[in-house]
């Protein structure tokens, strides 16, 4: 890693795989993945909304069940959930739910974000949680999938 480099590039990364991953599969790209305690990747997971055929199943959602069941329950106290695009309100309240210590996203979604653009969950003092919010991280990479999908979208 390159001085000055955020510790979550990494994890990012791998986020952005998912990203594709989904998009290949004509879900909006978006990836999640959750690192434990200790650095380990717990999950990874890409949107699965049409493949499921499930309103819930967004990344976020997707990788913190995942990262539950790998750990034998729901508090995921340590743990961080790392997601290329800024999530939605029902994102956040699962990060919250689950006791995250912090949500490190990469583009912002100025439509629907509830981290700090249109609504700011994450960080709201009436709840009883509240993980440390890492805005930013390849901020570009993500927001260029995202664009791109829905560049070709549109031709």
């Amino acid at each position: 890693m390159t001085s000055g480099a955020s510790p979550y590039e990494g994890p990012m990364r791998l986020a952005l795989a998912q990203a594709a991953r989904a998009g290949e599969r004509g879900e909006v790209p978006v990836g999640a993945v959750v690192v434990g305690p200790e650095g380990d990747v717990l999950a990874e997971a890409g949107n699965d909304r049409e493949g499921a055929a499930d309103p819930t199943a967004h990344a976020e959602v997707l990788a913190l069940r995942t990262a539950a069941r790998a750990r034998g329950g729901w508090r995921l106290a340590g743990c961080t959930l790392v997601v290329t695009l800024e999530p939605c309100t029902m994102c956040a309240g699962a990060a919250v739910l689950a006791r995250v210590d912090r949500v490190v996203y990469g583009a912002v979604d100025e439509k629907a974000g509830a981290a700090g653009s249109l609504w700011d969950v994450l960080r709201d003092r009436r709840l009883n949680h509240r993980p440390e919010v890492v805005m930013g991280v390849l901020a570009a990479d993500c927001a260029a999938v995202l664009r791109d999908f829905f560049a070709d979208r549109r031709r």
